[in-house]
């Protein structure tokens, strides 16, 4: 599957924090960077954050009950293969990273079986990252 990168720019109310988060945390590469805004290479994709007063969405997030779980809205992330997702969640715990929904397996045995984990950056905003064993079941119903 050939896919074009997309761009994403969202707020940030501590850039330092936030800077050090996708940096060190997570591990992306980063780009161009002025004094307001940072470039982070987010798997292939252009995630640019903002430095901007806390929005009402960092301050308290809306969830939505979803196979048993309160998954914040608005969120964003990205589909990884099993073993990158499997990776990064190990990533995660050994930096012991704050999960909003810890590593698990979602829908299992079910059309759209898939590993999940929610988790928030330095400035509230919500990330998602999620893997399927078959990719074909992307979009099922």
């Amino acid at each position: 599957m050939s896919l074009s990168p997309f761009h994403l720019a969202i707020p940030v109310h501590d850039l330092p924090a936030a800077r050090a988060f996708y940096g060190e945390v997570f591990g992306l590469a980063e780009g161009r960077s002025s004094e307001q805004w940072v470039d982070f290479d987010f798997y292939g994709h252009q995630l640019v954050i903002h430095e901007h007063p806390k929005t009402s969405t960092q301050e308290s997030a809306h969830t939505n009950p979803v196979d048993g779980h309160d998954v914040p809205v608005p969120h964003f992330g990205i589909i990884l293969e099993w073993d990158q997702w499997e990776a990064l969640a190990e990533r995660l715990r050994g930096r012991d990273t704050p999960f909003v929904i810890e590593p698990y397996v979602r829908f299992k045995g079910e059309v759209g079986e898939q590993a999940t984990m929610f988790l928030l950056d330095p400035c509230g905003n919500a990330l998602e990252f999620k893997a399927f064993k078959d990719m074909s079941q992307l979009f099922a119903k």
